[in-house]
């Protein structure tokens, strides 16, 4: 039981490297890390597609749904491949304009705060100028979004490698 214990630690620890390079990439080169993972999908989508159309024709055309899939994941990779980055930009934006706004909800909580004298007041401020501050700084950075989900990665991977080598250390003391 020890020895699968430790060799499955020991593999978590490996993937959560592999997570902490992925993100450091991100952080490092957002937009090539995001045409690659693009043209993979598109790619993918486009393959399940070509295979579905020939699952069609060799049903002897009997099941019309494997046709419709074939030509939505052809159509759908196709689109992944091409307009990933208007997507990208579009969501971006729009996530800029949502932290925007509720920085700006919370600027009307201050005054409220600061109407009834609470201590919370200046706290609620500074949150709010750093969430519209935030908010401008996604919205004028094409790679930002992508730049936090790789410091996330790599928040969690090195977060799950200490876990690991934690439970490694310790493994004898969970067995007793």
């Amino acid at each position: 039981m020890e020895k699968f214990l430790k060799k499955s630690s020991w593999t978590d620890m490996i993937v959560s490297i592999l997570f902490v390079l992925f993100g450091i990439m991100l952080i490092a080169r957002p937009e090539s890390i995001m045409s690659i993972i693009s043209i993979l999908l598109g790619a993918i989508c486009v393959t399940m597609g070509i295979l579905k159309g020939i699952d069609y024709f060799a049903s002897g055309k009997n099941d019309n749904y494997l046709l419709g899939i074939a030509i939505v994941a052809i159509i759908t990779g196709i689109i992944i491949m091409f307009c990933a980055n208007i997507i990208l930009s579009v969501f971006r934006i729009l996530i800029a304009i949502w932290i925007i706004y509720s920085g700006i909800m919370n600027l009307q909580t201050t005054i409220v705060w600061k109407d009834y004298q609470s201590k919370l007041w200046l706290l609620t401020l500074l949150f709010a100028i750093t969430m519209i501050i935030a908010g401008i700084y996604i919205l004028i950075n094409n790679g930002a979004m992508l730049q936090i989900v790789g410091g996330i990665i790599v928040t969690y991977g090195i977060l799950d490698i200490l876990e690991s080598a934690i439970f490694i250390k310790n493994i004898d003391n969970y067995l007793d």
